[in-house]
């Protein structure tokens, strides 16, 4: 039996499979995300730790004979989370997420006093990735900062409470920005820029390998017969990549959560940092990937859903199918922009509106927009050489037939749904976990059932290529007007 745990920004994942990676039962738990200033984005690592107790807890409790026989765990998580810890390793602040955008400012001087970050490190310096938080917290807050013993990513955090070692994996630790991502090791150059060291970091592990074991106490409380390892694992996209078995070169997904994601897998480190495109390890061995990052996908809906009164499942029920393009444009920028404007300060808006114009239409025009995004990061990956034809879709998004059928359009290429596409990371943890315990790779990560293919509709293509270029126009018009 295996474990997999997803730390998400919205809620914690626990997955259980068996031996034959068949699906034995799962859990929910949720968090909240505190933004205590414009453009801030906090949460508080003990909420973490809660819901993972109580998601094991409720697993314990309905599978109790499972559960004893659990000899691997794997984790996944939200990217880039700075998570500091003083010497007693307890977190000094709350934990700054990967869609704060408070350290603007550092990134452009980063970028400025160390070359590498865009040579070794291999991306842009953006305000979502963990150094130039660092940096801030360094210049605003250095009672704090003075008083960092280690530097943990959210899922790392949940490590420490599992088996009291500090430990990272590559993929989730090349999105710090101090990791050295072609030789998988940290960089001490990187480090010294924001004034920190090895001895700050955790030690790194792949993330098949295992990292340690569970602690006694939590083998009692959960009443499993033996400690299970707990796998190095990986960030949410890399673990969601090993659920859909996109683990070998020009393997690919595209992911709808809260941010949207389009992933493609690479034999070699691919940086593209004109493009803002992210280049970073895998979470197998000698693997490496390319993404391209929006900030806001089922973001931009529940926000539109939220505003409105509604359920985002019911706006999407009521739009029904779709003709072509909405003749109201929306770009989904409500905190700003990664691949590939890296644009932290640029903002959501609808244009096209009039007095016909109604919840269906808005609805319509949110789903085009982060169609249209992820268009976007196609364009940047295919001027890095990156060729895609077929991906795989993951992210609670994914559940939407018509929104998937836009973006097939647009991005000209075959989707295929798993039959559980909701929890993507959380399989991938769990098989992860399944490597780690068993000390191989090979028959672990592949492609699970798929139940729906979804095609390009060439009979409106044309219009949604059409209404791409102008929706292009839009981003230079915005930043001129000042927004």
């Amino acid at each position: 039996m295996f474990v997999g745990l997803d730390i998400g920004t919205s809620s914690v994942k626990a997955v259980l499979l068996d031996e034959n990676q068949s699906h034995i039962g799962s859990a929910t738990s949720g968090l909240s995300v505190e933004r205590p200033h414009p453009s801030w984005s906090e949460q508080d690592p003990g909420s973490w730790w809660t819901a993972c107790e109580t998601v094991m807890d409720d697993l314990a409790a309905r599978f109790p004979a499972e559960i004893a026989g659990v000899r691997g765990i794997g984790l996944s998580g939200h990217m880039h989370g700075a998570t500091l810890l003083g010497a007693d390793d307890r977190p000094l602040r709350p934990c700054i997420l990967w869609n704060d955008g408070r350290s603007a400012k550092q990134c452009e001087e980063l970028e400025r006093i160390e070359p590498k970050f865009l040579t070794l490190g291999g991306n842009r310096v953006m305000p979502g990735f963990t150094a130039p938080k660092l940096q801030w917290v360094r210049e605003n807050e250095p009672d704090i900062f003075a008083k960092v013993a280690k530097v943990l990513l959210p899922k790392d955090y949940v490590r420490l409470k599992l088996t009291g070692d500090h430990v990272g994996d590559m993929s989730d630790s090349a999105g710090t920005l101090w990791l050295d991502v072609a030789a998988r090791d940290w960089s001490d150059d990187l480090l010294a820029a924001t004034g920190l060291s090895r001895e700050h970091m955790p030690r790194l592990v792949e993330g098949s390998e295992s990292s340690g074991q569970l602690r006694k106490a939590l083998c009692d409380r959960w009443g499993m017969a033996s400690a299970p390892v707990v796998a190095g694992g990986g960030g949410d996209n890399a673990a969601s990549a090993c659920g859909v078995g996109a683990v070998e070169p020009g393997s690919a997904f595209v992911s709808l959560g809260t941010s949207g994601v389009l992933f493609v897998t690479n034999d070699r480190f691919s940086p593209n940092v004109e493009s803002a495109v992210h280049a970073f390890c895998h979470a197998v061995p000698d693997t490496w990937h390319q993404m391209g990052v929006i900030l806001s996908a089922t973001d931009s809906l529940n926000w539109l859903a939220r505003t409105l009164g509604e359920e985002p499942e019911s706006l999407i029920g009521a739009l029904g199918a779709v003709s072509g393009p909405s003749d109201v444009m929306f770009l989904p920028y409500l905190g700003g922009e990664r691949t590939p404007h890296n644009d932290v300060k640029i903002r959501a808006g609808f244009v096209g509106v009039g007095h016909e114009t109604d919840k269906c239409a808005l609805t319509h025009a949110v789903l085009d927009g982060v169609a249209f995004a992820l268009k976007d990061c196609m364009e940047a990956l295919s001027a890095a050489g990156t060729k895609v034809s077929r991906v795989t879709a993951v992210g609670g998004g994914s559940r939407s037939t018509v929104w998937l059928e836009i973006i097939a359009t647009l991005l000209d290429v075959i989707i295929d749904v798993p039959a559980d596409g909701d929890f993507g990371a959380s399989l991938g943890a769990a098989r992860l976990g399944q490597a780690a315990a068993e000390g191989r790779t090979s028959g672990v990560f592949t492609p699970p059932p798929m139940h729906l293919q979804i095609e390009p509709r060439h009979d409106i293509q044309d219009d949604y290529r059409e209404a791409y270029q102008r929706w292009r126009s839009l981003y230079p018009a915005l930043k001129q007007a000042g927004f």
